[in-house]
């Protein structure tokens, strides 16, 4: 009896043993799935503060530097900040659109080698005060 329980101990490590990576690798993934969702939202929430400054009058690079300090997820300088039209050319009543590009890296080891980094873009327009 006590050999039969020993047995069922080991099998039940051995089947532990096998099913753990394939657990660690899904948690990662929902982890890595969650933190794109956010940094899409984020984005989101963060271009229509850019444009709104934008539509202010503010000039690009101020508007730029709000945007980099705003977006503080994963590394700034993989954002990209793009205003149309330029601060020399808006005037009143016209519109600008500001669009934020954002490259966001894998936390999964393996995901990051098979796949690319996602990125993820926000865009909005408003009119010029």
């Amino acid at each position: 009896m006590k050999r039969l329980i020993r047995e069922n101990r080991a099998q039940s490590l051995t089947e532990f043993a096998l099913l753990l990576p394939l657990l660690l690798l899904l948690i990662c993934g929902i982890f890595d799935i969650c933190r794109i969702m956010y940094g899409y939202m984020h984005l989101n929430m963060a271009v229509q503060e850019v444009v709104r400054l934008g539509g202010m009058g503010k000039t690009d690079s101020e508007v730029t530097a709000f945007a980099r300090e705003y977006v503080k997820l994963g590394d700034a300088d993989h954002l990209h900040v793009s205003i149309t039209p330029n601060d020399s050319l808006r005037n009143s009543g016209e519109y600008v659109t500001v669009k934020l590009t954002q490259e966001l890296d894998f936390l999964t080891p393996l995901i990051s080698n098979i796949l690319p980094a996602p990125v993820i873009t926000a865009k909005s327009t408003t009119r010029v005060e």
